[in-house]
């Protein structure tokens, strides 16, 4: 079955209401003590964001035969570890935003503290989903595996670690190869893992299969990233749900200041070829993974 861009939509709304239903259930209810950091927790997780990392999980999911019951923990996993991500980048002595997915970042609403909290206990809940939330016919081993690779994607040497190395690079002048080091942990880390979650939610995929769609995975980090950068000085702060031209008051190093814009979007479009290309092997049942890439380097926030 081929899906065409009508089909496409249906399916990423498809997935971004049983990710939103799933995160309503697993988050700790408001009236839960402590009320405070749970109002937190949803606050930052809840209503709001484009959920492409969830979705990535269910399209390399159903690329491979995944069932949706192990697809929704591994989703919601996923978006609780980037809810995490985005509360902690946005403190004062991180990027110091006060906008976020279109309303006040989470510690403008809820204090410093609190944020702080409310980021870490997210990042925990993520890893009780992978260990307890019943995921159907997966297997104890194969939860083992999501477990180990979103730890590994989340810490020193996948995002927290790209966090590191953009603070550090601020103010300083980046060869294009040192920011795509930095940018395949800081965003590709967890957008890699997303898709290997999928993936290990199926227990019938071949090596050809899985690696097929790892090297796709790659790809579609950068050209995440390099939109990202294109969008902070095209997008205005209504349109992107943050401040426009973050990066570049924060002297930060990006696509276009290392290729110009042309530049930069010439370079999207190479990853998202390359993604592509990385489908070869797979049948149509890939289709929502090629048109994931696709939005991903034409998307307007």
């Amino acid at each position: 079955m081929t899906l065409n861009p009508p089909e496409l939509g249906k399916f990423a709304e498809h997935c971004q209401q049983r990710v939103e239903t799933a995160l309503q259930q697993f988050l700790p209810a408001e009236t839960t003590l402590p009320k405070q950091l749970h109002k937190a927790m949803r606050y930052a997780v809840l209503d709001g964001g484009k959920r492409i990392r969830p979705l990535l999980v269910y399209a390399a999911g159903r690329a491979l035969g995944a069932p949706d019951q192990a697809l929704d923990v591994a989703a919601c996993a996923v978006e609780c570890i980037h809810a995490y991500s985005l509360v902690h980048d946005d403190l004062p002595a991180m990027d110091n935003a006060d906008l976020r997915r279109g309303k006040a970042t989470c510690h403008k609403e809820f204090g410093e503290a609190e944020a702080i909290l409310a980021g870490d206990a997210l990042q925990t809940l993520a890893f009780a989903l992978l260990a307890h939330e019943p995921m159907g016919p997966v297997t104890a081993a194969q939860r083992l595996h999501m477990i180990e690779s979103l730890a590994l994607a989340s810490g020193s040497r996948g995002m927290a670690g790209g966090q590191s190395l953009d603070l550090a690079a601020v103010g300083k002048q980046l060869d294009i190869a040192e920011l795509e080091d930095m940018h395949i942990h800081k965003t590709g880390a967890l957008i890699r893992a997303s898709v290997m979650l999928g993936t290990l939610c199926a227990d019938s995929a071949s090596e050809q299969q899985r690696q097929a769609v790892d090297h796709y995975s790659k790809y579609v980090g950068l050209a995440f990233q390099v939109q990202d950068d294109i969008l902070d000085v095209t997008g205005n702060t209504e349109q992107l749900g943050k401040q426009a031209g973050a990066d570049s008051a924060l002297d930060k190093p990006t696509y276009p200041s290392l290729l110009g814009l042309s530049g930069a979007r010439e370079r999207a479009r190479e990853l998202h070829q390359a993604a592509i290309d990385s489908l070869a092997c797979l049948d149509t049942r890939a289709a929502p993974l090629r048109w994931l890439s696709e939005y991903t380097v034409g998307r307007s926030n």
